[in-house]
C-alpha cells in the first residue's frame, strides 16, 4: 500500500521542470515583465539550444488549429502568457494540449507577473479520476 501512496504523491520529471523553471527565472530577468510573448519564447528557445536541450516549438495539434508553445524533452508542455492575469481558460487550454498529446505534465508561466510563478499542471487521467 505505501509504494502505492509514493507513486502518487511522486513529483514528476523533478530535475527537468527544475531546468526548465531556471531558464524562465533567466529570461524573465533578463527582459522583465513588459517584452513579448515571442520575444520570451526567442530567448527561451536560445537558452535550451546552448543547454543542448531538446524540444519542439509552436508545435501544431492534430487539426484543431491549437500551437502549444514548447515540447521539452518530449515529456513538458511549456505553455507562455504574457497577460494580466491567468484565466481558467488558460488552464482549460494547456489539459487539453496534455491531452491531445498524451504529456503528464505541463508548465504555465505568465511573464507579465512581477514575481515570476510557473505553475505545474498535471494530465487529468480520465479514467482514473
Amino acid at each position: 500500500m505505501d509504494t502505492n501512496i509514493n507513486t502518487k504523491n511522486k513529483i514528476i520529471y523533478p530535475e527537468l521542470s527544475y531546468t526548465i523553471t531556471g531558464i524562465l527565472f533567466a529570461v524573465h530577468n533578463e527582459l522583465g515583465q513588459y517584452a513579448r510573448e515571442k520575444q520570451y519564447g526567442d530567448l527561451i528557445e536560445k537558452k535550451f539550444n546552448e543547454m543542448k536541450m531538446l524540444y519542439k516549438r509552436e508545435v501544431s495539434i492534430s487539426n484543431s488549429g491549437n500551437i502549444l508553445d514548447f515540447i521539452v524533452e518530449n515529456k513538458i508542455i511549456l505553455e507562455l502568457k504574457n497577460t494580466r492575469m491567468l484565466t481558467k481558460e488558460n488552464y482549460r487550454q494547456i489539459q487539453n494540449y496534455l491531452q491531445q498529446t498524451q504529456i503528464k505534465l505541463g508548465l504555465l508561466v505568465n511573464f507579465r507577473n512581477r514575481y515570476l510563478k510557473p505553475i505545474r499542471i498535471i494530465r487529468i487521467d480520465p479514467y482514473n479520476s
